[in-house]
């Protein structure tokens, strides 16, 4: 018997692993015209679908749940919000004040979450965390929810990941949740239009993506333009960099081929890629903790996240990363080893995002009501709505927006690289399911010393990197970088 009892359901590329307390999996719904098929690819229809599938993992005793507990191998872990904190050293600057106080973390999304209140309560309660100042926003009309619809209950699910994770990370900003009336290219886009027009925050997570070659070439420059706009109003704005490793799906939604993912591949945008974190467990009542212990979310390693076909999913989950065919290598990237001429490299940065160590949040549209019950997430849609979390602190800290960040962050990876984990083990090569269930291989790239095509520049030691983002981010770059970048 396989170490995980799976029970097969449709899966397209954003798939949604959902599952109750006593329960465990994850969510990833980031492609916002993905294509809907059997164990993988399908046709083109211009949506993405989500479906879950159920693992038995335990309940809570004492507020730490049983996978945050790390019983040995045939167990899933989890993590809290604190270890999280711990793992990174966000506590640092959270025990010192800066929590996001006074800054606005905008999301966007697709469709709506008609639990996102009750969840975001049961999370705090949980967790221990304030209520904060909390939005929601549908520029262009709400969409009524339809619980039957996949691409509405997998976005729904992203929704409550997002909102609860950017809130733990700052647990004092102001949260806008900015919701596209479908799942369509340019809803979306209209959704951050509005966002950017009415400068509704300092900071955009984007945890949606696609193939940037299938994306369209005007309706991207389009974006690039609001991205340029944001820039110079000194917003700065994240996008996962999706969670098939290297391989989007091609065109026509039948298979795979090695691209990178729109919009993470803008040069505006900071691409966020995942890795696998291991940490020190919690304990609990039934799982006391040993004399000698390590503080929960003890920061031990990290590898590139690839997890592989018939774990989790169907194909590889993994951290997506690659090469631009669309945008020319921005001059913050011209002298990093591994990205060829005239190519934009992705991810920049990387973050947690797992399903077998992932994050727990509450969901009531996961447990099918609304009630919110308590999930594992994973995925690059872990690592966007948490970094902005992490922007938000630096704009509270510097006492304005810091903006535009990735010349920043690539000169801090030149000649400060100990403020970043360096992530040196394991790569982004997948299989995943084509339109008739037979994997396709893609190659994906390794990990290396320094930036590489798996997980950027590494992930976050907080305390060191967001003072450090704070005292050499230039107002200058923002308007440089509006101007400069643009499309092959």
């Amino acid at each position: 018997m396989s170490r995980f009892r799976h029970f097969r359901l449709l899966i397209s590329a954003g798939a949604l692993f959902a599952l109750l307390v006593g329960l465990i999996g994850s969510v990833a719904p980031f492609s916002p015209t993905a294509h809907a098929a059997t164990n993988g690819a399908g046709p083109f229809d211009g949506s993405v679908t989500a479906n879950p599938v159920f693992q038995p993992a335990g309940g809570m005793t004492d507020a730490v749940f049983n996978c945050q507990t790390n019983r040995g191998p045939q167990f899933i872990v989890c993590y809290s919000p604190q270890q999280i904190r711990q793992a990174y050293h966000i506590d640092r600057l959270l025990d010192a004040g800066i929590t996001g106080k006074g800054r606005t973390i905008v999301i966007v999304d697709a469709f709506q979450d008609p639990f996102v209140q009750q969840e975001l309560a049961a999370f705090d309660t949980v967790f221990g965390l304030p209520a904060p100042v909390f939005n929601q926003i549908a520029p262009d009309g709400l969409t009524p929810f339809d619980p039957t619809n996949p691409s509405q209950t997998g976005f729904a699910g992203e929704i409550a990941l997002d909102v609860q994770w950017a809130h733990a990370v700052a647990p004092d900003a102001k949260i806008d949740l900015v919701l596209a009336k479908t799942n369509n290219n340019v809803d979306l886009v209209s959704a951050i239009k509005f966002a950017v027009d009415h400068n509704l925050g300092d900071v955009i997570s984007q945890s949606f993506g696609e193939n940037e070659s299938c994306f369209g070439n005007a309706l991207l420059k389009q974006l690039h333009g609001i991205y340029a706009q944001a820039t110079r109003k000194h917003i700065t704005i994240f996008a996962s960099s999706g969670d098939q490793g290297a391989a989007q799906r091609t065109c026509d939604g039948n298979s795979w081929t090695q691209a990178a993912s729109a919009p993470a591949s803008d040069p505006l945008v900071t691409a966020v890629g995942a890795t696998e974190l291991f940490a020190a467990p919690d304990c609990n009542a039934a799982h006391p903790c040993p004399a000698v212990h390590p503080t929960p979310g003890t920061y031990d390693h990290e590898i590139a996240l690839n997890e592989a076909p018939g774990l989790f999913t169907p194909g590889n989950f993994s951290t997506g990363g690659g090469f631009s065919v669309l945008f020319k290598r921005p001059e913050f990237q011209e002298d990093v080893r591994g990205i060829p001429a005239g190519h934009r490299g992705l991810p920049d940065i990387s973050y947690s995002g797992s399903i077998n160590h992932g994050v727990v949040v509450a969901c009531g549209t996961c447990a099918g009501g609304a009630n919110p019950a308590f999930f594992i997430f994973g995925g690059t849609s872990v690592g966007s709505p948490n970094w902005a979390g992490l922007i938000a602190l630096g704009d509270q800290m510097a006492g304005h927006r810091l903006g535009f960040i990735n010349n920043t962050l690539y000169q801090i990876g030149r000649f400060d690289a100990d403020d970043l984990h360096d992530i040196t083990v394991g790569n982004n090569s997948v299989q995943e399911p084509d339109s008739t269930g037979t994997l396709v291989s893609v190659a994906g790239f390794n990990t290396q010393k320094g930036w590489d095509a798996a997980t950027g520049l590494g992930t976050p030691k907080v305390n060191q990197l967001i003072p450090l983002l704070v005292a050499l981010k230039s107002d200058r770059d923002d308007e440089d970088a509006a101007a400069r970048f643009v499309m092959n």
